[in-house]
């Protein structure tokens, strides 16, 4: 379905009220741009079914997710690792890194997204501050969260 262009997403021509459903932008593209120094991390959600193959309810997913120290850096503020008494000369990660996060680190919101059978679904997000990362990452599964 496409959606229409700018000028058609307002909803009345008198009022020129602006209807944000009817803009054209992937759910990508409608996740926050951080401010600052800060990073918007996506966490990583992990396996969907256990070891032996058994399918793994949607709480115990959404539970693991809440409790995920592993998150991938999704954007960045355009102010992050400037200071250079703080974290030096060097970034501590990059856009599309895999980095560790505290448990609790950061502003947790949920982003909804629309399923392709079009029923919505919620994914989490968080911005942590740039010194919130503890580590970058090679493979998500290499850091496992206790309970």
């Amino acid at each position: 379905m496409t959606k229409p262009a700018l000028a058609a997403a307002y909803v009345s021509e008198e009022d020129r009220v602006l209807d944000p459903s009817l803009l054209e932008a992937s759910a990508f593209d409608r996740l926050p741009q951080p401010t600052g120094w800060r990073i918007l991390v996506l966490p990583y959600y992990g396996a969907t079914t256990s070891a032996g193959g058994i399918a793994l309810t949607k709480e115990t997913v959404d539970r693991e997710q809440l409790a995920s120290v592993v998150a991938r850096v999704v954007r960045m503020g355009s102010q992050c690792y400037n200071d250079v008494d703080k974290c030096g000369e060097e970034p501590w990660c990059k856009l599309n890194q895999w980095v560790a996060i505290g448990r609790y680190a950061g502003a947790r919101f949920k982003v909804p997204i629309e399923e392709q059978d079009g029923k919505t679904s919620y994914i989490e997000c968080r911005i942590i501050n740039d010194d919130e990362v503890i580590a970058t990452l090679e493979d998500p599964t290499d850091i496992v969260s206790f309970r």
